[in-house]
């Protein structure tokens, strides 16, 4: 080489951003090796992992790469993919994302790096955007209730026939409807669903839905084909047949159309994407779902709702928040434990920027210039199939080849169907030069259509492609939030009050076990604005898509690699969905070797809450595996239970390490038993981040697990969604994966349904967990699983004076996670896991996972990205929050007034004219030197749950209650 080309060479720092990314030095790193009594990361880690399991060698991947690299060659390969015109629709539409909501939210770590609210004192900034987005939803669906969003329309559709299921008790029938002119990607991923529900589908048009007897029926509102039919009489007919009703619906068709409460729905249902959500290749999109009042027990996700603090201010949490999984387990019909929160916050934002008066002029000039465009076809001798429409027409009798050519030359997509018909949506990006191109593509340029002439005859004649009886008479977004932020000023100074008001990674680390909240790299988040990612329909021709399916391919290969499976499949946009995919193609491979009978899922009573749901969500039933007192799973118990059920094993469900935060000694004799009495072995990726480079699922007895991409491999958590939970099998289950209807899969089953509206999840996304691996490399990756399980290590040996870890290895560590018990002090001090969690506010930090999977314990996770300075900041506060407890327990300080069960403390305690509290202020609000230097204040004081979940309120209060 070239002294010149080797100076070079020596410049470029691959290892730079892998020093970025894990958090502790070498310097940090010796010091905690120190304080352990080990000589290396070696050392730990073979005191760690089982010999038997451990991958020892590096990783077949390339080395590191630099930022600037990376970014160079993936714009190279997002310069692949075309960004056209896109008129395709069927769900996804073209939109304009407002500037000062994609800078401020979606391109803004303050927003994109919190966690889910579980605390809700620390995260009311957030809590309130997706109040806004219930209060959106209900309004424009004219509906009671709505909840803070699902993961896309299609599996809120499936979660809707669900609901009809367990909510209509009048019906016996195990049959639900579909009409025929739904989405055909949301009646694959139901039909999928209903096959593992032991449903009978019947797909008929939407008026003959009386004459069946079924417990439910699904309706789209507009049609797949635009056409906008008058849902009254038909849901009437439906209701007085004793059939519950579902109405997938369009937000912006129903600032225009009388919406489906007005109509007698039960449930509304659809996607906010057009909302200033790009369309992103499929996602992730924010799907909303609103019920009536009465269906408010039963309603899947997450709903915020209303209550008050200990000062009797209004404060937002998330109602009911006891998910139905964790109550139900094996019982559920949902497995749900992620949404869209921050897809659902920019849906909310763009409607509160816009308005009622905003989004009708957005509305009204879509359906307008839609209009224009049916009258000139018709002019010009084309036959529409519908004589309704919103934005979507359907052209009949054409030559759809020559269409096709001249929409090539355009640069358009259109939508074409199997009988030759076209079709086109437009949106709030379609202009009158856009009108004048589909013109000259669709009747051809030789014809004199004049958009504005058309448009000028249509004003004079009034006309609309919206029925009379259909037009919508309300009024919506009357709440003063949605009155007041019209210019980007007060936008600007509204979303920097409420990210203020919320704790996230830019404030401090936090420690949540079993979620891993790792760094979420810019470098990483950067590609996801660029328009040849985000502004791709999911439906696009493959030509038009090729960098976008190379970086899938690329990625799905750095998973192959880790994982130790032999496919990737990506397209379950949510970790618990990824369960349910793992399931679903462990049931249809064992169907196809004539074993279907096979129903039995073994799990261990350790496992999260989604297992056994999942689990139910494929028809099998669940037997409980037993843990030890060192909390293993109980090996001769999962002997016994295998061979017991052995006719009939179906599969394991194990999550490693352990839901306790251990590898245990012996995972791979426990698939062996499995494997040996028929049943395949599902590895819950949740704990995947203790793995890569170390060891592999595929290698030591995995068939199928799901990875967390929103975990492991970086992308962000954005406050409850978005997440990615794409899963790796072995080759025997590769043609049992999901399939795509719309955008079908090679080397895929024709017959294996979709669980997903799109045929890649979320892939918008996919390039930040691309990124990651491409810049850490395979050294890079094992450092960071290294120093994710030293860091946890130094945890549990820096508290274990102060409070007891309960559960260890063999040789006496943790993996990635430990687990503190704070049992025996509460039995001695009257203090609660909970009052350490709102102490810990006090302090800056997000609390640790919370009674789970052990009530009345704390999960720590501190991951790779944490410096020993930000490490150690945690334990000191944790110790001194022990120092507290002790004067609680000797005396100094009352059980009723301390500084742990009166916070946490805001701004208005310390400015309150009289302190009558025992301990100082300074002991309340600057508990710590780190809190003097810059502190972080809650945004209220410990909020009611009792009074949230009894008095359920779920739509924005009155100005007025927020000055209480």
């Amino acid at each position: 080489m070239p002294s010149d080309q080797r100076r070079l060479a020596e410049l470029a720092d691959h290892d730079a951003f892998i020093n970025r990314h894990n958090g502790p030095s070498s310097n940090d790193v010796a010091v905690m090796l120190d304080s352990l009594g080990m000589e290396s990361l070696t050392h730990l880690i073979e005191r760690t992992i089982p010999q038997d399991i451990r991958l020892n060698r590096e990783l077949a991947l390339a080395e590191p790469r630099g930022e600037a690299e990376t970014l160079d060659y993936l714009a190279r390969l997002a310069a692949q993919n075309r960004v056209v015109k896109n008129y395709i629709g069927q769900g996804y539409y073209d939109t304009h994302v407002p500037a000062v909501i994609q800078r401020n939210v979606l391109e803004n770590p303050g927003w994109y790096t919190a966690y889910t609210p579980y605390q809700p004192e620390i995260s009311q900034g957030r809590l309130e955007g997706l109040l806004n987005f219930q209060q959106v939803v209900m309004d424009l669906t004219g509906m009671e209730l709505a909840n803070a969003s699902l993961l896309d329309e299609a599996t809120a559709a499936a979660e809707a026939m669900a609901l009809c299921k367990r909510a209509n008790k009048k019906s016996r029938s195990n049959a639900f409807f579909v009409a025929d002119d739904v989405f055909p990607q949301t009646l694959d991923v139901v039909r999928t669903r209903a096959e593992n529900f032991g449903f009978t589908l019947i797909v008929k048009p939407a008026d003959t839905v009386a004459e069946h007897d079924v417990f439910g029926a699904l309706l789209q509102y507009p049609g797949n084909s635009g056409e906008i039919l008058d849902l009254g009489p038909v849901l009437k007919s439906a209701r007085d047949s004793g059939i519950m009703t579902c109405v997938a619906t369009d937000l912006l068709a129903l600032v225009m159309l009388k919406e489906p409460g007005a109509l007698g729905a039960d449930i509304a249902i659809g996607s906010s994407q057009r909302f200033g959500v790009p369309m992103g290749f499929g996602g992730p999109h924010a799907a909303f779902f609103a019920t009536s009042d009465k269906l408010k027990r039963s309603i899947p996700g997450r709903i915020i709702g209303v209550s008050k603090d200990s000062r009797g201010k209004v404060a937002l949490r998330m109602a009911m928040q006891t998910r139905e999984q964790h109550i139900r387990r094996e019982k559920a019909t949902s497995n749900i434990c992620t949404a869209q929160a921050l897809l659902a916050n920019m849906a909310g934002f763009y409607a509160t920027y816009h308005g009622a008066a905003g989004l009708k002029k957005i509305a009204e000039r879509t359906h307008r210039l839609t209009t224009v465009l049916a009258e000139g076809l018709k002019q010009s001798g084309i036959q529409l199939v519908h004589d309704t429409w919103f934005d979507t027409l359907r052209l009949t009798q054409v030559d759809a080849r020559q269409i096709h050519g001249r929409a090539m030359t355009h640069d358009l997509n259109l939508r074409y169907f199997d009988n030759g018909d076209v079709g086109l949506s437009l949106d709030e990006t379609t202009t009158s030069h856009d009108l004048a191109t589909l013109f000259d593509v669709l009747v051809g340029e030789e014809h004199a259509l004049s958009v504005a002439v058309l448009d000028e005859a249509i004003a004079h004649k009034g006309e609309s492609g919206i029925p009379t009886n259909c037009q919508r008479e309300s009024l919506f977004l009357q709440h003063p939030t949605f009155q007041r932020y019209r210019s980007e000023t007060e936008m600007l100074r509204y979303l920097k009050r409420l990210e203020n008001k919320d704790l996230s990674l830019t404030h401090a680390m936090i420690p949540l076990g079993s979620c891993t909240m790792k760094l979420n790299a810019t470098s990483e988040m950067i590609p996801v604005s660029w328009p040849a990612f985000s502004r791709i329909h999911p439906f696009a021709p493959r030509d038009q898509v090729a960098g976008y399916h190379q970086m899938i391919e690329e990625l799905a290969a750095f998973l192959v690699e880790i994982t130790g499976y032999d496919h990737i499949s990506m397209q379950p946009n949510s970790g618990a969905q990824g369960e349910y995919a793992g399931l679903v193609a462990i049931r249809r491979y064992q169907a196809a070797q004539g074993e279907s009978h096979r129903n039995v899922c073994l799990i261990p009573s350790s496992a999260h809450g989604t297992n056994p749901a999942s689990a139910a969500m494929v028809q099998m039933t669940v037997v409980v595996v037993e843990c030890d007192h060192n909390g293993n799973i109980d090996l001769q118990d999962l002997r016994n239970k295998a061979e017991q059920h052995s006719q009939n094993l179906s599969a394991i469900m194990l999550t490693y390490p352990s839901t306790h935060g251990v590898f245990e000694a012996h995972v791979r004799e426990a698939c062996d038993i499995v494997h040996a009495n028929g049943g395949q072995v599902y590895i819950d990726g949740a704990n995947m981040n203790a793995q890569v480079g170390l060891t592999r699922p595929g290698d030591f007895g995995g068939d199928v697990s799901h990875l967390n991409l929103h975990k492991t491999f970086c992308i962000p958590h954005g406050g409850g969604g978005p997440g990615m939970g794409p899963i790796g099998v072995k080759k025997h289950l590769l043609p049992f994966v999901s399939n795509h209807v719309v955008t079908p899969i090679e080397g895929v089953s024709e017959d294996s349904g979709a669980v997903s509206a799109a045929a890649f999840g979320s892939a918008s996304i996919l390039p930040i967990s691309w990124a990651y691996i491409k810049m850490m490399g395979a050294r890079g990756l094992r450092e960071a699983t290294q120093l994710a399980i030293l860091n946890a290590n130094y945890i549990a040996k820096r508290l274990e004076p102060h409070y007891p870890v309960l559960y260890k290895g063999n040789n006496g560590t943790v993996a990635h996670e430990c687990i503190i018990d704070i049992r025996p002090l509460k039995s001695r001090s009257g203090i609660s896991e909970e009052d350490i969690a709102k102490r810990l506010m006090d302090y800056g930090f997000h609390a640790p996972t919370m009674s789970f999977p052990v009530p009345g314990t704390l999960m720590i996770e501190p991951t790779e990205s944490e410096s020993l300075y930000e490490i150690d900041r945690f334990c000191d506060a944790m110790i001194s929050i022990r120092e507290e407890i002790s004067a609680v327990e000797n005396g100094q300080w009352s059980l009723d007034d301390n500084p742990l069960v009166n916070a946490p403390h805001t701004q208005a305690d310390l400015t309150d004219v009289e302190w009558c509290h025992p301990y100082t202020r300074e002991v309340a609000a600057f508990p710590s030197e780190a809190t003097k230097e810059g502190k972080y204040w809650p945004a209220v004081n410990r909020v009611d749950n009792v009074l949230g979940d009894r008095q359920l309120i779920c739509s924005c209060p009155g100005i007025e209650e927020y000055r209480n």
